[in-house]
């Protein structure tokens, strides 16, 4: 009975404990942890949390780029950290939903291991070629690649982005055999495929279309539900017969499991009126990204469906990190 007493109080006091914390949250510096190097995608929208939050707060929001193995140092650390709110990840579909089916163990679970508190943008992926490929549709691509299996190229940013299993989503469902050749970054991919060294990629928009416009490159379709903002004139996959090539790259915020709910509260509350916000919305849309505020349980979906989908494309593809 002591011990049952004793074990009472104590939760008592750490709910208590949790209850005031949470009241005077944040009381000092928050750090939100990003996996890849700034200047990408997961740095951009990262500072762009940053800077709305620190306008709330009124305390230092930092951003701490942890950069290696795919984004899993910085997630890893992330899920260790104590759950108080003040260490968050910068969360991206690669690194959460992508990494545990590619790497073969990883010091982490998606689910178990984080809070979800907020998305906060998507973006699609848009699949462009060279004109030097003779095809103008995803029914010429399907029709070229299957006349020659394997002898088609496509280009990455590196194995397991999004790109990479983006194009191996359309192969699966067409049924085609296409050879994928990785690169350490999306601006060296881009670079050859302009090139013509390599025909094909699937990359987020904003690095493209402007090759685009100038006819450098060719779009063929966009893997999301509907037609992008700015890329009206070009189809989606589901509109050119392949509805299950969809292969938007989100991005959002995590905290290490345990948060308290106020703090995720007080935390998902700024997020959205920060992405709300004209300026925030239009300095995202301009770099490619449309802004995507959710609660933090449609977030969970997001990242239950995710794991789902892109575990069949993994093995599927036989990819594996190095």
């Amino acid at each position: 009975m002591k011990r049952l007493l004793a074990a009472a109080v104590t939760l008592g006091l750490a709910a208590a404990a949790a209850g005031a914390s949470a009241q005077t949250y944040p009381a000092k510096p928050i750090r939100i942890l990003v996996g890849f190097a700034p200047g990408g995608g997961v740095d951009l929208i990262g500072r762009v949390i940053a800077q709305k939050l620190n306008e709330a707060f009124n305390q230092p929001v930092i951003v701490e780029n942890r950069t290696g193995a795919g984004g899993n140092i910085a997630t890893d650390a992330a899920a260790k950290a104590a759950p108080d709110g003040y260490t968050l990840l910068m969360g991206y579909v690669g690194n959460l939903a992508i990494n545990p089916f590619l790497y073969g163990k990883l010091p982490y679970d998606p689910e178990r291991d984080f809070t979800p508190i907020a998305l906060a943008a998507v973006s699609t992926n848009l699949l462009v070629a060279h004109p030097s490929l003779p095809i103008r549709s995803v029914k010429d691509l399907v029709a070229f690649a299957r006349a020659r299996p394997d002898q088609v190229n496509y280009a990455s940013a590196g194995v397991g982005t999004v790109g990479h299993m983006a194009a191996e989503l359309l192969a699966t469902t067409a049924g085609v055999r296409i050879q994928h050749i990785p690169y350490k970054g999306n601006g060296a991919a881009i670079a050859d495929v302009l090139s013509g060294q390599v025909p094909l990629i699937f990359s987020a928009p904003g690095a493209v279309v402007h090759h685009v416009r100038s006819g450098r490159l060719r779009g063929i379709a966009t893997a999301s539900e509907r037609r992008p903002s700015g890329l009206e004139d070009i189809p989606t996959f589901a509109e050119s017969g392949y509805p299950a090539v969809e292969a938007s790259a989100w991005y959002a915020v995590f905290g290490p499991a345990g948060l308290a709910p106020a703090i995720v509260e007080r935390l998902n509350g700024e997020i959205v009126r920060g992405l709300k916000q004209p300026d925030t919305a239009a300095r995202l849309t301009n770099a490619g990204y449309d802004p995507a505020p959710s609660t933090p349980q449609q977030l969970a979906e997001l990242l239950k469906r995710d794991l789902g989908k892109w575990a069949k494309v993994v093995k599927a593809s036989g990819a594996k990190a190095q």
